[in-house]
């Protein structure tokens, strides 16, 4: 058995209410993100955290979190971790285009995007957990680890997961979570502040969303994402859609010049991989 731990996190908020563009409200974007390692690589997470710190002058504890740094932290701390063995996925959604769909307030609820992000999040991980123990002539199985974040029912996350797996869904999805990897009772949930893994989801939970998230002058910031993309999970050699998924799908978002240039860079490393 090849075992896997993934730390889960989250970058932007699920609000509908005033969205943010180019002045202040709640974020266009909403995005869940895992840090993947094995069980080997899981006792160096503290260390590696460790290493991004002690660069840092005047840093008195641990704590590593990306929205505390500045420009040059978050380069050093994304080149960092970008060198080490572990994985990233993240999935984002465009909120902006639940606005006018008909399950607009059934998102609206407590949870619901989160728990659905989740979803997508885990058909991913299981799926590259899989593949890689596969490689190994082995079999997977996976603990996950959420970020303790206020107003969140972890047992309601349970529940969902379970309800899935048990195949009471009224529509069979396209993709599914691989429950031979994960037992919905094999989830966590700690403090971000405690645990080095959720420290460096968050990193790549955050590179992402700032790749696609407008800010106050309505430009982007894709230079972090553009160094972890080497550590996102790829299927086929293909990162879009697997270590980094847009919802909805890249040919459906509505997408400005600084995220579609973005987004055609990450579909652009495959090619040169090929070559």
């Amino acid at each position: 058995m090849k075992n896997f731990v993934a730390y889960i996190d989250e970058a932007g908020d699920e609000g509908f209410g005033k969205l943010a563009g180019e002045s202040s409200g709640q974020s266009n974007w909403f995005s869940i993100g895992a840090a993947i390692v094995d069980e080997a690589n899981d006792k160096l997470l503290p260390s590696w955290r460790d290493e991004v710190m002690k660069k840092f002058a005047n840093r008195k504890n641990r704590d590593l979190h990306f929205r505390e740094l500045n420009h040059d932290q978050r380069v050093h701390a994304c080149s960092t971790i970008a060198s080490k063995s572990v994985g990233g996925c993240v999935v984002s959604s465009c909120k902006v285009t639940i606005l006018d769909a008909q399950e607009i307030e059934i998102f609206k609820r407590p949870q619901h995007l989160y728990n659905y992000l989740t979803r997508f999040l885990l058909e991913r991980v299981t799926a590259a957990c899989r593949q890689k123990a596969a490689a190994q002539g082995a079999r997977a199985s996976l603990r996950v680890v959420f970020s303790r974040r206020k107003g969140t029912d972890y047992e309601k996350m349970r529940e969902y997961l379970e309800f899935m797996r048990d195949g009471k869904e009224k529509m069979t999805p396209v993709r599914s979570i691989d429950w031979s990897v994960l037992d919905p009772a094999n989830i966590a949930v700690e403090n971000h502040k405690v645990r080095a893994g959720l420290q460096i989801a968050d990193l790549f939970t955050s590179a992402i969303w700032k790749a696609l998230e407008p800010n106050g002058y309505g430009n982007c910031e894709d230079r972090y994402a553009r160094i972890l993309e080497p550590r996102l999970i790829k299927l086929g050699g293909r990162t879009l859609n697997c270590g980094l998924t847009t919802i909805p799908s890249y040919s459906k978002c509505p997408l400005n010049d600084e995220q579609k240039a973005f987004l055609d860079w990450v579909i652009d490393q495959r090619k040169k991989a090929r070559n």
